[in-house]
């Protein structure tokens, strides 16, 4: 039994399992309007003023779990019911104020919500618009920021309050990074789930007879259930799933196609960044826009896996399973939609196991893994760098191979930033949104820092060294590797 680590956890699972028991039943389409009640039984409330105000937010859980808003193509929803709407004045004049002559604070103030009383400055806050000119303009710092758990997250500004003071997202600012999700005390932002439909296309292979369901493992999942991998990998394909394949493997497919994409940009002096992490890519699309050239065009592991399998089986659908909201984004880009059918959640994986009664810990089985121990580590912030550098190694290239390795958003924008004026220190960028990469993932289970550790324990273990079995296989079929 997993131990979540907050109340928003635990009943977004409950969310999550319900809907998933209900589809495994035939009943979703008949019951969902029951499960709210079901989940929210009463007569007490858990959290809020009452339990008819609880319901009508598991209502909105319960449509999110069902693939969210049709008008909304954002993968991220705000539950405006469940918003707290957080009553907390951003700023505030403390008592560092010295009631100064020179009235800055005021002077700066676009919309005259500063008043003077006294010897103090005050701000009046039906009227302040929270644009931060007065906590600039004093020069004494007497001006407190109090950032919402939200907005204070997100890393673009996508986050902006209505009237109401409910929060709202600016779809063309947000990268779909997840954090969020997490960071909201209330639950209130939440990732669509595909799991009915997940369950539907399993369903509907007939027991792998009409096509065959795959499931496409991302690394991060070794460091998840407090368990042998080979006992995980048994319990998905009790799911209804045909086989389970390592992402690892598209990994070591990008890292060989990555490092000869970043042979032809050196040779032009330039400067490549890294295509595996979508967050990180869409951000880079948004905010440097002038550098879209520099994104290594080679395509995610999830992807690169995902056309290999489907190269071999063209009847074959893909479910990618892992850490990451942004991934359920990136299968439905353009440029590679099609490629992996569903992308589903370590959260929405457990909620499947449980709905279905299965205990992993009673899972028996075996697993041979192909992927190296390099592919491996692409779940932790530097292990993409280490990855190509390996490649550049092993095959004695020529080339001056100077990374950059930015670990979450923050640090990406710095390198941008040096970038933009070129200072930056190095020709390649490894981009990734999540600070520790993959293991720091907004719908992991379990986040925690021994996760890096289980990652690079499980890498030790793999018996392959060489990422020629797969890169020789693809170059046979001439499997398309660019977006």
């Amino acid at each position: 039994m997993i131990k979540f680590q907050s109340n928003v956890q635990v009943i977004k699972f409950e969310v999550l399992k319900e809907v998933a028991k209900a589809a495994m039943e035939d009943r979703l389409l008949q019951d969902y309007k029951k499960l709210p009640k079901k989940i929210i039984k009463g007569p007490k409330p858990r959290t809020r003023c009452c339990i008819y105000k609880e319901r009508a937010i598991m209502k909105q859980r319960v449509r999110a779990a069902m693939g969210g808003k049709s008008n909304n193509k954002n993968i991220i929803e705000v539950l405006d019911i469940a918003c707290d709407a957080c009553p907390i004045n951003r700023f505030t004049i403390t008592e560092a104020c010295r009631g100064c002559l020179a009235h800055r604070c005021s002077e700066a103030c676009p919309v005259g919500a500063i008043y003077h009383v006294g010897q103090r400055a005050y701000i009046n806050q039906n009227i302040c618009i929270e644009c931060g000119k007065c906590r600039d303009a004093c020069q004494y710092n007497a001006v407190s920021d109090v950032m919402r758990p939200c907005r204070g997250s997100c890393p673009t500004g996508a986050l902006t309050l209505d009237e109401d003071k409910t929060v709202v997202i600016n779809d063309d600012l947000c990268v779909q990074c997840g954090i969020c999700i997490v960071q909201c005390p209330f639950g209130a932002i939440m990732d669509k789930s595909f799991i009915a439909d997940i369950i539907d296309i399993i369903k509907h292979s007939r027991g792998n007879t009409k096509y065959k369901t795959y499931a496409v493992v991302a690394p991060a999942i070794v460091s998840q259930f407090n368990t042998e991998f080979f006992k995980v990998v048994e319990a998905i394909k009790k799911l209804g799933f045909y086989d389970v394949i390592e992402a690892a493997e598209g990994a070591d497919l990008v890292a060989h196609y990555e490092t000869e994409e970043f042979l032809e940009k050196s040779k032009e002096d330039g400067v490549m960044t890294t295509s595996c992490c979508p967050a990180f890519v869409k951000y880079a699309e948004i905010t440097y826009p002038q550098f879209k050239d520099n994104i290594s065009s080679t395509v995610s592991p999830m992807i690169a896996i995902s056309r290999l399998i489907k190269e071999k089986d063209e009847k074959a659908k893909v479910v990618f399973i892992g850490p990451c909201v942004a991934k359920k984004a990136e299968a439905m880009r353009e440029d590679v939609k099609g490629d992996t059918d569903f992308v589903m959640s370590f959260e929405e994986l457990y909620a499947m196991l449980v709905a279905k009664d299965i205990k992993i810990e009673d899972c028996q089985g075996d697993f041979n893994s192909k992927a190296t121990p390099n592919a491996k580590m692409f779940a932790r912030s530097a292990g993409v760098t280490e990855a190509i550098k390996n490649v550049i190694d092993k095959e004695k290239i020529d080339v001056d191979f100077k990374p950059v390795t930015c670990n979450g958003l923050k640090e990406c924008d710095k390198a941008f930033k040096m970038l933009k004026v070129g200072r930056l220190n190095g020709n390649f960028v490894e981009g990734m949104a999540c600070v520790d990469g993959c293991i720091g993932g907004p719908v992991n289970l379990i986040r925690r820092k021994q996760n890096a550790k289980k990652v690079n324990d499980y890498a030790k273990e793999s018996k392959n060294v060489n990422g020629d079995y797969i890169v020789g296989e693809s170059k046979k079929i001439d499997l398309h590797m660019h977006r």
